[in-house]
């Protein structure tokens, strides 16, 4: 047989598109050990719309006291990727956690599994829940825009990939109190109660560039983001907004420092929530107070957090099913979200060398996650609430014969304490 030699030019183009080829499988895949990225991005509505938080409200915001953002940390083991999104928002809807981290998917491969989408919790945010497609058009278009801004912002924290290392650490924030307080007329009623169980620990995670620098500080705090009351008409982050902004002006330009608001069902916030910009300046600084507080806890403990290059990362998530009350209709009940009779709750877990991220589509009291991190096998466990969906509060078994507005408000008989538990073990287990 005649041996046909290869010409030149031809040998040049092949070389040319194994290299570009080779460049597109880098970016996708980062070489082995950890790199992380990280993204923030404005999300406050340019259209006076409604706020959410307050059923009295009436009619659209009236002026922007601080802007609302969306922050994203991207994380790579060389091979899988996760994302963990924090939105100044009060809350996920089922059908907006579908919807975008659909086109998250989409747009980056990252498989939902590997998404923690949660919301901070503020009452002085957007409305972003559509139910029976009867907001107005401003509304609908404010929550398209918002879904688009999230995937760019995943998407711009994947290009910023670089190699990194990873750490976490713990401390104690006590800027918030047990909120279910007896009412005087031998009830239990929204309120300050310092005899409740308070969980006051402070999980943050520490990311840094390959020489040392930061590149994003994540904090994880059990508080609800209600310094303002329902009197306020002015968008704001609340506290998660001030502490967010407070590491990131103090650690300097280029750093993103997301909330992920803890196990907060029956936890506030020693100021407030009957606060208003408006009508008084009393206590008005308490978003102010708090942020500041818990970010310089948070950032006391990223001095003493020792990170590291190396650790995979595994996720995975699961729904469970809870009996509802004998009420098939409870108020702020979503289309889709109850079938055969039970309540369906998202469960998450994100597992990054040995941290351990776990998250829970409600409203979790704060025992519940007490109890479930001190079972973890890993030190650096903690739990994100509004995460991946929204279900309504989950309370724990005592509360049901202590009462209170957040058992009244449940969806679902006792049983979800140690569902929840007893799942998120196993699912740690198998990560």
């Amino acid at each position: 047989m005649k041996k046909v030699k290869s010409k030149p030019y031809k040998l040049l183009a092949i070389s040319l598109i194994l290299s570009f080829t080779g460049y597109l499988n880098m970016a996708a895949a980062p070489e082995e050990g950890l790199w992380a990225g990280a993204e923030k991005v404005l999300i406050t509505p340019q259209t006076p719309i409604p706020m959410s938080g307050y059923g009295s409200r009436k009619g659209p915001f009236k002026g922007i006291h601080d802007d609302v953002f969306a922050r994203v940390l991207v994380v790579s083991d060389g091979e899988a990727k996760a994302a963990i999104i924090s939105v100044e928002v009060i809350g996920i809807s089922n059908s907006f956690w579908g919807e975008c981290t659909a086109l998250i998917t989409k747009e980056t491969g990252i498989p939902k599994e590997h998404i923690l989408l949660s919301a901070v919790h503020n009452h002085g945010g957007p409305a972003i829940r559509v139910y029976n497609n009867d907001e107005s058009p401003e509304v609908l278009a404010y929550v398209e825009g918002l879904k688009n801004k999230l995937v760019s912002a995943t998407k711009s924290a994947i290009k910023k990939l670089s190699p990194a290392t990873i750490g976490a650490g713990k401390g104690e924030c006590k800027m918030n109190i047990n909120r279910v307080a007896p009412d005087g007329k031998g009830g239990m009623a929204l309120g300050r109660n310092p005899y409740g169980p308070c969980d006051h620990e402070v999980g943050v995670l520490r990311v840094n560039d390959s020489s040392g620098n930061i590149l994003a500080v994540l904090v994880n705090w059990p508080c609800h983001a209600v310094v303002l009351g329902p009197g306020n008409s002015l968008i704001t982050g609340d506290w998660p907004g001030a502490a967010s902004n407070f590491i990131e002006n103090e650690l300097g330009e280029g750093v993103i420092a997301p909330v992920i608001v803890g196990a907060s069902g029956d936890i506030n916030p020693i100021y407030g929530p009957h606060i208003d910009f408006e009508i008084t300046s009393s206590y008005a600084f308490g978003k102010d107070a708090i942020g500041e507080d818990l970010a310089k806890e948070s950032m006391r403990i990223v001095k003493g957090i020792i990170t590291s290059p190396k650790g995979n990362i595994s996720a995975q998530q699961r729904i469970i099913s809870l009996p509802l009350k004998e009420e098939k209709t409870i108020k702020g009940q979503q289309p889709g979200d109850i079938k055969n009779d039970s309540l369906k709750v998202r469960l998450s877990a994100l597992k990054i060398g040995n941290i351990v991220l776990t998250g829970v589509s409600g409203e979790v009291f704060n025992q519940i996650s007490v109890k479930m991190r001190a079972q973890s096998p890993y030190t650096n466990t903690f739990m994100v609430t509004h995460c991946n969906g929204s279900c309504g509060y989950l309370v724990t078994e005592d509360a049901y014969d202590i009462g209170g507005y957040e058992v009244r408000s449940t969806r679902v008989q006792t049983s979800a304490e140690k569902a929840i538990i007893e799942t998120l073990l196993d699912m740690i287990a198998e990560l």
